[in-house]
């Protein structure tokens, strides 16, 4: 019996041995279960408990698709707002709680459901720690390579049109009585000199007398990001100012003018802005900040959940940035969600293709990448490929999807930069702003065409000047009949054109048709 009960006692200590061998292992791998749900980089750089900054993304989302069925771009765009800031506000108030809490700072995003914290691993652990948190991502800070516009104060001002605005026509449509009026065309970028004489009297917000940047400007940039403790707009510029002078060069092409002298190509139409970048340094959420300002613009100082007014939007955003790995874009989690929010409220986003030279797959980054994105290349003065200009087809995220969409001139472009001042850059920065200035031609032309994003693509594209690649070099299938392709999309922007089947009212639906020669 003695032998029985030490045997009995031994198997229940290696049982009890096993239980808590077990139950340390699982507890274990639940709280290592966090990490699974935080950027690898971001776990490394918070290991010292340093304080960083990230991106919290909720797992609930907003179906939109019944935003197709508002007519009204005012319509569409309140109902996207009104179904995206409910479910943020409801989703969001225990996070934010515990936020508060833990004395974080933190700003909240209706736009794709996000919370940008900066806080310690404690913090990171908490909020990765819950089940109503989709992903948690590194919100980097990364200075693009945009060209520096530098005033050439010593040349005499020129006069007249500029050869980019002539070759695609936009000229013929002014002649016809369409100068965008009616249209607005927003721009997030370096920022904006918004006094420049080719710009000022396009600003929606001067009347020609005073001026009111309410709902007409936001300034995404809030901390200093460049390190060296100032900055000439300082931080949430209360009215437009660009730092860099990239920002000022693109909006002259989109809606530039002076007596005398043809920068723009719809001189007719209204501006509002974002600035997204300091000195050309952005991250994810600045561009989302933008993005979500305009689908429903608000105040300065305002409350983005409650304040805004989607009958401020724009029709139209020119995007002439990119976001790399290296900024953390490379997942849909963040910006890809936000693009599509914009679409769905009626509002078309170009996108630059980027500068990454003639290498297949090399439009490579977000938003160029998004099927979303109006996507454009930068063509030479007898419209050939610019050597810089990115080629497709899209590899990054395993789409294998055609782009460039669309081609502009983006070599030599002559425009605005601070100071009265005016220079010459080359870049698909440069071509992007013709399409969105075209948009606002079309508009002018057909009112109804406003929120109708499948529809203005549909003209832009189906009558561009057809270019196809000559060879040898092709990317993906292309061929040297293949219309669309990776080189050039569906060819080069031809605003006359564009503008008859705009008139017309009638906007075929095949995929493909005749080449178009001007």
């Amino acid at each position: 019996m003695k032998r029985i009960m030490l045997r009995l006692m031994l198997f229940l200590s290696v049982m009890a041995a096993l239980l808590v061998m077990v139950h340390t292992s699982s507890v274990t791998r639940a709280s290592d279960n966090w990490m699974a749900k935080v950027d690898a980089a971001l776990l490394a750089e918070t290991r010292d408990n340093a304080p960083t900054e990230f991106l919290v993304v909720l797992t609930e989302r907003a179906d939109l698709s019944s935003a197709g069925r508002f007519s009204d771009k005012t319509e569409r765009g309140r109902y996207v707002y009104n179904t995206l800031t409910e479910l943020a506000a409801r989703t969001q108030a225990p996070l934010r709680a515990i936020l508060d809490q833990h004395g974080a700072t933190y700003r909240p995003y209706w736009v794709n459901n996000m919370v940008w914290v900066r806080g310690d691993r404690g913090i990171l652990k908490a909020m990765a720690s819950r089940g109503d948190v989709y992903h948690i991502y590194a919100n980097t800070w990364r200075r693009m390579d945009l060209p520096q516009p530098v005033a050439d104060q010593s040349a005499p001002r020129q006069t007249g049109i500029e050869w980019n605005i002539a070759i695609v026509r936009a000229p013929m449509v002014w002649n016809k009585g369409f100068t965008g009026q009616g249209a607005v065309i927003g721009g997030q970028d370096t920022g904006y000199d918004w006094q420049h004489p080719a710009l000022l009297n396009q600003y929606r917000g001067w009347d020609g007398t005073t001026a009111d940047h309410d709902y007409n400007w936001h300034d995404a940039i809030h901390d200093d990001l460049s390190g060296n403790g100032s900055n000439r707009c300082g931080l949430d510029a209360t009215q437009p100012c660009d730092d860099h002078g990239h920002g000022t060069h693109t909006m002259g092409t989109m809606v530039g003018k002076e007596p005398g002298l043809g920068i723009g190509m719809a001189p007719g139409a209204r501006w509002i802005g974002c600035r997204n970048m300091e000195d050309g340094v952005g991250s994810p959420v600045t561009y989302a900040e933008c993005y979500e300002w305009f689908i429903a613009p608000y105040p300065t100082g305002g409350d983005s959940f409650t304040d805004g007014d989607p009958a401020m939007a724009p029709h139209v955003i020119n995007n002439s940035w990119s976001c790399g790995p290296d900024e953390g874009c490379t997942t849909s989690g963040v910006l890809q969600s936000v693009v599509a929010a914009v679409r769905a409220a009626g509002i078309m986003t170009v996108h630059s293709a980027g500068n990454s030279g003639s290498r297949c797959a090399s439009v490579d980054t977000p938003a160029a990448i998004y099927s979303d994105s109006f996507t454009v290349g930068a063509t030479e003065n007898d419209n050939s490929r610019a050597s810089f200009s990115s080629r497709g087809p899209v590899t990054a995220d395993g789409s294998g999807r055609t782009k460039p969409d669309i081609m502009a001139p983006g070599v030599g472009i002559h425009s605005s930069v601070p100071n009265s001042g005016y220079s010459y850059l080359s870049g698909t920065s440069m071509a992007a702003p013709h399409v969105a200035g075209l948009v606002a031609l079309l508009i002018s032309a057909d009112p109804d065409l406003a929120g109708r994003v499948d529809d203005l693509e549909t003209i832009i594209k189906q009558t561009a000047l057809r270019l196809t690649v000559k060879g040898p070099s092709f990317c993906g299938t292309d061929d040297a009949t293949s219309i669309p392709n990776n080189d050039y999309g569906w060819g080069r922007i031809d605003s006359l054109t564009a503008w008859k089947m705009a008139a017309s009212g009638i906007i075929p639906r095949q995929s493909y048709m005749p080449a178009l020669v001007p």
